[in-house]
């Protein structure tokens, strides 16, 4: 179960990232490209958000969403590690951790008691910000 801590997104660039951690202190960030290096909408990368999205929002009929609304949200996931040389180094291997299988959680396994963190849960803001159309972008 993962705690989403906080979201930036960079709309001239079409990047987003999404720091969580789990009950016990581990972080990790997820890091989407919308956009491809020519400026179109990257779908692949719009799906994979769209299904964070949906899990931690738990709200599958989800077409629009400003991001920041995924701050204090929790997720399921099944973590699965990949091990690939590097194309920098030779020989040497690199381990890359991918998230499958999201589903929603309303917070941490019953029991669990919460490791204290450096990065502490934010509060959406209350301000209007831009929403992204999941709809819209992925037809």
């Amino acid at each position: 179960t993962f705690l989403i801590t906080d979201v930036t997104y960079k709309e001239q660039f079409g990047k987003l990232e999404i720091q969580m951690e789990t009950a016990s202190g581990v972080k990790h960030t997820e890091r989407f490209s919308l956009l491809t290096s020519k400026g179109d909408v990257n779908d692949g990368a719009y799906a994979a958000f769209s299904m964070l999205a949906k899990a931690a929002m738990n709200d599958y009929d989800l077409e629009e969403i400003d991001h920041k609304d995924l701050i204090g949200r929790y997720f399921q996931a099944e973590v699965v590690y990949d091990e690939v040389e590097s194309n920098k180094t030779p020989g040497k291997m690199l381990k890359f951790a991918r998230l499958n299988d999201k589903q929603p959680a309303d917070g941490f396994p019953e029991g669990t008691v919460r490791k204290a963190s450096s990065v502490a849960p934010s509060k959406p803001k209350a301000a209007a910000k831009p929403k992204v159309d999941l709809g819209a972008l992925l037809g």
